[in-house]
């Protein structure tokens, strides 16, 4: 591989990122719904499809640079990609119990016409369950997931990159939220961890050595 193969990997993984996260700010969104009229019901579909579509040779390229691994999961560390994918998984699987499914991949929005930030089936706040402990478990399975792998230099470029867009993707997420339910979701930041759920294990352990 060359210095310039990574550059391309870097712009590429960089650019799908930008145009992903571009696509579905207020700015954008709103601009386009005004255009749009009803045809907007249709805008999540038409999102989804061309993030997967140009996703596609993203992907492919990254792969096409595999080369000689700079850190692998052996030794003690063995079980730990298996351990975090086994936790990626839950927090999926947690996260459709409490999430929308059809409104996620926006055929709801065909048949209901509705446009809320959440995607809970009544566009409701839901804070129960794996919600009660981290607010976006999506986007931390997301970030746990990628990293369960052997690293060389294109899947440390491109797990760098897809961190950063995974965090960055939430806090834009958060301020829609916001504007949505505002003193709701603020009391709800205020009680649940955006990401890693350290405010849940910390009231855990407090119950643990102080049960009364």
């Amino acid at each position: 591989m060359t210095v310039m193969d990574y550059w391309i990997l870097s712009g590429l993984w960089i650019g799908w990122c930008f145009l992903h996260s571009l696509a579905i700010t207020p700015a954008v969104t709103t601009r386009l719904r005004h255009r749009l009229g009803e045809k907007f019901r249709f805008y999540r579909v038409m999102y989804n499809t061309f993030a997967a579509v140009t996703l596609l040779p993203v992907l492919a390229y990254t792969f096409s640079l595999r080369g000689e691994p700079i850190f692998e999961w052996k030794g003690y560390l063995a079980f730990v990609p298996y351990a975090l994918v086994l936790v990626s998984g839950w927090l999926f699987l947690s996260g459709m119990r409490h999430y929308d499914m059809l409104q996620f991949l926006g055929v709801r929005q065909l048949k209901d016409r509705n446009d809320c930030s959440a995607i809970t089936e009544d566009c409701g706040l839901d804070t129960t369950g794996v919600l009660a402990m981290t607010r976006h478990p999506w986007y931390l399975g997301g970030i746990l997931i990628v990293w369960a792998r052997d690293l060389d230099m294109s899947a440390l470029i491109t797990n760098t990159i897809i961190t950063g867009y995974f965090i960055v993707g939430t806090f834009l997420e958060e301020r829609k939220l916001v504007r949505q339910f505002g003193a709701e979701y603020r009391n709800y930041q205020q009680r649940v961890s955006m990401l890693f759920p350290y405010k849940w294990l910390k009231a855990r352990i407090k119950a643990c050595f102080h049960p009364n």
